[in-house]
């Protein structure tokens, strides 16, 4: 059986420096240290650090003392604030480009723009972004909700950064004849764009997907949805342990993706099972 492993595959820049900043924190602190939610999307990644020491806070009436790590999605300004207020060491492992569409929208909002977000309403990443909890940022997760959408004279628009360009064009396209002007700003990360374009392009050329990564995993979940609007057989798993032998059965060419938040061990184990399996 060949195996066809996307290039793009796994941990990308932002993840990679949320882990860096963990790892090196808990070397240093002589104290407890939390990560506000889990730090990034993957449950394998999040026991590890667990195992490691890095306790997961679901709020901060659950953390007297020690350092706090602001996971990679962000945090709303209101517990920004609050995490300041308290006096408690911040390590700030906030994605530089989640941070890029919080200032965006920021910017957008004191130039008198109705602020719209492409994306997923209860997502992290969507609601650390500034006005979303007060309402004054508004969500759009669907092509209804786009056409629905009232004419206003002014839209700021950005994406949560896992979306993906075609979909983002589309919303772009409904609201420009909601508005006599719309600012949009493609906020949507490089590499889950390289990730999203070189899956497809995979999906395109083999008889089934596998794309590994959490479930809870918005990036990983798209890619999924990608490689299945392909017309390629899809199986979203988060280990090998989820291979069924009898997926394989007549397959001669697999391709394995993996989201942002994937470690490379978890991949190797998904080739590893699949070559195990065919031989």
């Amino acid at each position: 059986m060949e195996i066809v492993l996307s290039k793009e595959a796994g941990f990308c820049f932002g993840v990679k420096r949320a882990l860096k900043l963990t790892n090196q924190t808990l070397e240093k602190s002589r104290c407890n240290v939390y990560t506000l939610g889990p730090l990034i999307h993957n449950p394998q990644v999040i026991e590890d650090l667990k195992n490691k020491g890095i306790l997961v806070a679901q709020g901060m009436d659950e953390i007297a003392t020690g350092v706090v790590i602001l996971r990679s999605h962000g945090v709303t300004p209101k517990l920004y604030q609050q995490i300041l207020d308290s006096g408690l060491k911040m390590v700030d492992a906030v994605c530089p480009n989640v941070k890029r569409v919080q200032k965006l929208v920021s910017q957008l909002k004191q130039e008198g723009y109705t602020v719209v977000v492409v994306g997923e309403k209860n997502h992290p990443e969507v609601m650390s972004i500034p006005g979303i909890a007060e309402g004054a940022t508004l969500v759009i997760e669907n092509i209804e909700q786009a056409e629905s959408f009232p004419r206003v004279e002014r839209i700021g628009l950005v994406a949560q950064t896992t979306q993906t360009c075609e979909y983002f064009r589309k919303i772009a396209s409904l609201l420009l004849h909601k508005t006599f002007e719309l600012r949009a700003y493609h906020t949507i990360c490089d590499a889950v764009e390289r990730r999203q374009q070189d899956s497809r392009k995979i999906a395109q050329q083999v008889e089934m997907m596998l794309v590994v990564g959490g479930k809870n995993s918005a990036n990983t979940s798209r890619l999924a949805q990608i490689c299945a609007m392909s017309g390629c057989v899809t199986y979203h798993i988060e280990t090998s342990s989820e291979i069924q032998p009898e997926w394989l059965k007549g397959i001669k060419k697999i391709g394995i993706t993996a989201g942002a938040s994937t470690p490379p061990w978890i991949i190797e184990g998904v080739v590893d099972r699949i070559t195990g399996i065919s031989r």
